[in-house]
C-alpha cells in the first residue's frame, strides 16, 4: 500500500507506548492527539515561555498538504490551556527532519492561577490534514534544514 498521509512514532519514542491518533466519529475532521509523557504546565507569568507538550509523533503527507494542530475546545475553560501560536502548522517537509525526525509538539500557555498537570495518554489537541494552494508566480525552492522553528533559516 502506498503511503499517502498518516502518523508514525518519532525516533526516541519507539518504546514509549504511544497511541497513534484516531478520529472518534466518522464525521470528525480532527485526529485526537495524546501527550507522550506526564508534564506540568505552570500558571502563566509575564515573560514566561510556553510549555512544549511532547506527542512522540511525526506525520507524513503529500507535498501540497500540511497538518494543522488545534487546541481541544474544552481546554481553555476546563484546564486554562491556550495554544501559544493559536494554531500549529506542520509542513510536509518537517517529516523526518535531521533535528528531531519530525516530532511535533503542542505549545501551551496556562491562563489559570494554578499549575496544570497533563498525564501521559491524555488528549491534548487535535490534528487536521489540509491541502494548500500557491500563487501563479510562486518559485519557492528552499529546503528545510532543521526542526522546530527552522523554516526561515
Amino acid at each position: 500500500m502506498e503511503k499517502v498521509r498518516g502518523f508514525e512514532i518519532a525516533k526516541g519514542f519507539e518504546n514509549a507506548q504511544i497511541n497513534l491518533p484516531v478520529r472518534k466519529t466518522k464525521y470528525s475532521a480532527g485526529y485526537d492527539i495524546e501527550a507522550a509523557e506526564d508534564c506540568i504546565i505552570p500558571a502563566f507569568k509575564p515573560g514566561q515561555a510556553p510549555t512544549l507538550v511532547k506527542t512522540g509523533l511525526k506525520a507524513y503527507m503529500a507535498e501540497d498538504e500540511y497538518l494543522m494542530l488545534c487546541n481541544r475546545s474544552s481546554n481553555p475553560k476546563k484546564k486554562g490551556l491556550v495554544m501559544a501560536n493559536s494554531v500549529g502548522i506542520i509542513d510536509a517537509d518537517y517529516y523526518g527532519n535531521p533535528d528531531n525526525d519530525g516530532h511535533f509538539m503542542f505549545s501551551f500557555f496556562n491562563i489559570k492561577e494554578e499549575d496544570v498537570q497533563i498525564k501521559k495518554g491524555e488528549a491534548i489537541g487535535q490534528a487536521i490534514f489540509q491541502k494548500f494552494g500557491v500563487v501563479d508566480d510562486d518559485n519557492a525552492e528552499g529546503e528545510r534544514v532543521g526542526g522546530f522553528g527552522s523554516t526561515s533559516k
